[in-house]
């Protein structure tokens, strides 16, 4: 079966007629939700607790819903706009960004799509700010969250250019982000291993005297 023919709701054959009220105000709300309430509780997080994991995770989470509703369900309904990855039958990975074709282009809301380009560009920009003060004050451990942040909003960002320019590639830097995070979460994994298991120290082994 075509990989490229296994979908469940034909794209660009969504109702998206032009309107003066947005004609998805839920798929809009959570588009800019996860992706504020993420900027928000990074910025504003330390001032109801001081533990930076419980910030972690949390912000780790809000990223994670955020990437996957923008790349699988607000890109294709505000803006017609998709980018999915399938392996063929011998392994090969194929990255592939599809925008909607013909008299269904004209069926995209144009305030929905001002909202949607307008978080991703700004959210991203946010986050490159966190990126710089983190970097100017040296503090590695945010710098790190701050960078999967960042990752996980340049792909989607990257990929939606990529799908409004009609192009297709078989590699994108939405696999980089994987292999980033994944690289990262087990370097953290190996930091808080080693911090709780402190290597034994060698057992005292008294000399003996040559006899």
């Amino acid at each position: 079966m075509d990989p490229l023919s296994d979908d469940t709701i034909p794209f660009g054959e969504e109702n998206t007629a032009n309107s003066t009220q947005l004609p998805h105000p839920y798929v809009t709300f959570f588009h800019l939700f996860f992706r504020v309430t993420a900027v928000f509780i990074y910025f504003f997080g330390r001032l109801f607790t001081e533990s930076f994991i419980t910030l972690f995770v949390l912000i780790i989470l809000l990223l994670s819903m955020d990437f996957w509703i923008v790349k699988n369900i607000t890109g294709r309904i505000m803006v017609g706009l998709r980018w999915w990855n399938y392996v063929d039958d011998d392994g090969v990975s194929h990255w592939v960004y599809e925008s909607k074709k013909g008299s269904v282009q004209h069926r995209v809301n144009s305030g929905e799509s001002r909202i949607f380009w307008a978080g991703l560009w700004s959210v991203t920009g946010m986050w490159i700010l966190f990126f710089i003060t983190s970097l100017f004050s040296i503090n590695f451990k945010w710098m790190l969250l701050v960078c999967i942040a960042l990752t996980l909003n340049i792909a989607n960002l990257y990929g939606y250019i990529k799908c409004k320019g009609g192009n297709q590639e078989n590699l994108g830097i939405s696999s980089m982000a994987s292999s980033f995070i994944f690289q990262n979460i087990g370097k953290v994994r190996e930091t808080m291993s080693s911090l709780n298991n402190p290597p034994s120290s060698p057992p005292n082994i008294k000399p003996t005297g040559i006899v």
